[in-house]
Order: C-alpha cells, then structure tokens, then sequence
C-alpha cells in the first residue's frame, strides 16, 4: 500500500493528520474555510482585472473614480475597490501603499507605475503580455494597451 492510500484511512480514524503525513503525500495545509495570503492577493487581483477590462471604453475624466469615468488612479481604485480592496486615491500614493516586485515576478492584475524622475505619474493594471488597462489622458476612454516605456515600477495589492 502506497502512503497515498494510507491517507484516507488516517483521516477516517484519527479524525485528522498531522502536517507531517499531509506533507509526505503532498497536500498542503490550511485552516478550513482559509486561503494563503498569496490565493486571496490573486483572487483580489483577477477581480480588479475583470471590474477594469468591463470599463472598456468608459470615458476619461480627470478625478474620476467611476462608475462611468475615470482617470488613471480612478480606475485602480474603483476596481481594486469593487475587489474588496481599498487603495489610496492618486497614483503615487498607491505605488507608496503597494508591494513593490521586479518585472520578472509581476502577475495578471498587479499594478503597473509609470515614473519619471522619482515621481510617479500613471497607473494601468497588468493585464498580461506586456499590456494594461489604463485611462490614459484627457479625450481618452479605457482601453487595452502595451506598455509603452521601460521607466515603469510594478506593485502588488496586498
């Protein structure tokens, strides 16, 4: 009998089993009813892409956090904040509140920091393949991009 098969019997007497027999087998160790920080940060970062691409073509209004306009930081916000997460209002205040990671670690939904001399003046959400959604400027409307420049800084909404 393999350790595999062990499990089930394990379980169905002891009630339980101990992280040791769990990691043996390969299972992975949670409080029931709980995510790890990392699942519920992806799950928090799918949704805000989902809320931001549903916005395509919603005009561009400067201060606007929706529901119909936005401006850059609007647009994170109002979809960080549809995802039960809540960022500060302007770009650079939440480039300060995110986790900051390189290009190489960035996932579908991070947020990407557009910046020029230390300061940070546009935010899009990653949306994979080296593109964004962003409310980009003035006459505008949101839209799917590429990433235009390399001067950019990348952050995860914890």
């Amino acid at each position: 009998m393999t350790a595999q098969m062990h499990v089930p019997s394990l379980l169905s007497r002891a009630g339980a089993v101990s992280a040791l027999t769990l990691a043996a087998v390969g299972g992975t160790l949670l409080a029931p009813g709980a995510a790890s920080e990392a699942q519920a940060a992806t799950t928090h970062a799918n949704k805000a892409l989902s809320v931001a691409a549903s916005k395509k073509g919603a005009p561009y209004g400067y201060g606007s956090a929706g529901p119909s306009r936005f401006d850059c930081s609007g647009l994170t916000l109002y979809a960080y904040k549809k995802a039960g997460k809540p960022l500060p209002r302007t770009a650079q205040q939440q480039y300060n509140k995110t986790q900051h990671i390189s290009a190489s670690t960035r996932q579908k939904g991070d947020l990407v920091f557009f910046h020029s001399g230390g300061r940070v003046y546009h935010v899009g959400i990653y949306a994979g393949s080296g593109k964004i959604w962003h409310s980009p400027k003035s006459g505008s409307w949101v839209k799917l991009d590429k990433i235009w420049s390399s001067k950019v800084y990348y952050g995860r909404v914890r």
